[in-house]
């Protein structure tokens, strides 16, 4: 049965067939055998085709190179047939077993990037961006270094950062689908490498096309799915940076320039910080409204306004604690505390302004002032502490990590001006000529201000004054 046969045994027997044909029935006349040629080649090159060549087409990309050795000797059994005139040497349509054999390459390679890609949509659609259970206050059966068997695959290295961060499990499967797809890259010829090559390119790209769209609501609050996603952008920023270093000499030597995958990386690496920026926005956004019920600091004296900016306070606590309860577990240690450092600048230098706006106040006033600011820092001294941590031990690639004095430079002014609004003038005059306010962040005329607001029209505030604008620094 010709089915069973292998392709050296199958063509030199049809070859034997065929020169017994050429020679003692045609006489090696090529005319008499063009003719034959024409009536019996369709027929014969159908039933190789369907009984022997689609029998031994390859399923998986490791058997194709195996059938290269099939398209070998298809190409030289025809090349035979030329010779002898049984089928026309110019007219590539007689051709019919090497294009069918060339094509079977081809189809395939279509094929199964067909298959990569829709398996990366449907991983992508059918995920659910759950966290591991150690991230959610449920953990159990954890392992010794604290990550539970069933969320490893979620639990990641970063290549080039020497750290770990949690991804959801639609980036670590995808990733694993393209280093698959990459490893048949090596083990395939040139025009199905070139397919596999853009299938792992495409899939990536899938991630870029698919999750925004798929989880908008979620990346406009503020919660863990977001900061999941901005998790995976910056671990698939990684990973392709990493793909030309582990591929790229196994590559077959033709695609090894075409196959590219680094201009891939600043893309990610941009989602994930817009990711974060959009974060970041959004919870500066809701402490402002929160800060806008205190309505300025005005009138505190009064025990209405007290409470209500008091409890404006209570508000942008509550709000801090539960982005540190989002953020903590899952960002990069540098990654938080550079964001939340951002977040509590934004609020602090708020409400300095705010208070440092205020053009008349009574005694009674700035202690109540005084006492709303010693509050706020009391309640975000445990915050302030975790970040102080972060600051010791984290790791950086871009150099020394930065005092919390840099990152929030209103956290020495805020309760600086606490101190001041207790001072007397003298002192607020000398701390003035010394530097030290200049040292907090306050200008010539936040200072000025400040006394005009606490202090009486007198002789001695105008000598105040006066020797806080002759000084220079």
């Amino acid at each position: 049965k010709i089915e069973n046969a292998d392709g050296e045994t199958l063509y030199s027997g049809i070859i034997q067939v065929i020169k017994f044909i050429y020679k003692s029935l045609c006489f090696q006349n090529g005319l008499w055998m063009r003719c034959f040629g024409r009536l019996t080649w369709p027929r014969m090159s159908e039933l190789i085709i369907s009984t022997f060549l689609s029998k031994v087409v390859p399923d998986n990309a490791s058997k194709l190179a195996d059938f290269q050795k099939i398209v070998k000797l298809t190409s030289e059994f025809e090349t035979v047939l030329k010779e002898m005139m049984f089928i026309s040497a110019s007219d590539n349509k007689d051709e019919r077993l090497s294009n069918f054999a060339n094509n079977v390459e081809v189809h395939f390679a279509l094929r199964k990037k067909v298959e990569i890609l829709a398996k990366a949509r449907n991983l992508l659609l059918q995920s659910d961006f759950n966290l591991p259970l150690e991230y959610t206050g449920k953990a159990t059966g954890l392992k010794n270094d604290g990550v539970a068997e069933n969320s490893r695959d979620q639990v990641v290295d970063l290549l080039f950062l020497s750290e770990r961060c949690v991804v959801s499990k639609a980036a670590s499967q995808l990733m694993d689908l393209v280093h698959q797809t990459l490893k048949d890259v090596c083990l395939s010829s040139t025009r199905v490498a070139l397919e596999f090559y853009h299938a792992a390119r495409d899939a990536l790209l899938l991630y870029e096309a698919v999750i925004p769209i798929k989880l908008e609501r979620q990346l406009d609050g503020i919660n863990q799915v977001a900061v999941l996603i901005h998790n995976d952008c910056l671990y698939l920023s990684e990973e392709i940076r990493g793909l030309a270093f582990e591929y790229r000499s196994d590559l077959p030597s033709s695609i090894k320039e075409l196959a590219v995958f680094i201009d891939l990386a600043p893309r990610f690496q941009l989602m994930a910080e817009e990711i974060l920026q959009r974060q970041i926005q959004l919870v500066i956004y809701n402490l402002k409204e929160a800060i806008d019920g205190a309505d300025g600091f005005q009138n505190t004296h009064q025990m209405q306004q007290y409470e209500s900016a008091k409890f404006s306070i209570d508000q942008v606590v509550f709000i801090l604690e539960k982005v540190r309860i989002i953020w903590e577990p899952l960002l990069l240690p540098l990654t938080y505390k550079r964001s939340m450092c951002m977040v509590l600048e934004s609020v602090l230098s708020r409400m300095t302004k705010d208070m440092l706006l205020l053009d008349d106040m009574a005694a009674e006033e700035t202690l109540q002032l005084q006492r709303l600011i010693h509050l706020m820092m009391e309640n975000l001294s445990s915050l302030l502490d975790s970040l102080t941590v972060i600051n010791k031990t984290g790791k950086s690639r871009e150099g020394p990590t930065r005092s919390l004095d840099d990152l929030i430079p209103s956290l020495f002014k805020l309760p600086k001006l606490a101190d001041l609004l207790d001072m007397p003038l003298k002192s607020i005059t000398a701390a003035w000529e010394s530097g030290e306010l200049v040292r907090c962040g306050f200008t010539l005329s936040e200072v000025e201000d400040l006394i005009r607001a606490i202090f009486t029209d007198s002789h001695l505030r105008k000598e105040c004054l006066w020797r806080i604008e002759s000084s220079s620094f």
